[in-house]
């Protein structure tokens, strides 16, 4: 299992742009993805749990993945949540 922490941004102005890019992204992962911030954590590839998380600018969030293709989805996702 890898973990990284990203700041988020420009989130105040896509939130809901931001949860679906961010659960079409972590689909294509074979490896099991959590996105965890002030103690929620939901998986990365449900809708329903990225918009519960409520993403603003600034957020610092993990990014846990665990499986064979870990590394290429925490720089993905890294990428897309710091803008």
């Amino acid at each position: 299992m890898q973990v990284t922490q990203v700041t988020v941004a420009n989130a105040n102005e896509r939130e809901f742009e931001l949860a679906t890019l961010v659960v079409q992204t972590a689909s294509q992962f074979a490896s099991g993805i959590h996105v965890s911030i002030d103690g929620k954590t939901v998986n990365a590839k449900s809708i329903m749990g990225m918009t519960y998380l409520a993403l603003t600018d600034d957020d610092k969030v993990q990014i846990l993945a665990e499986g064979s293709d870990e590394e290429a989805a925490l720089k993905a996702l890294s990428e897309l949540l710091q803008g």
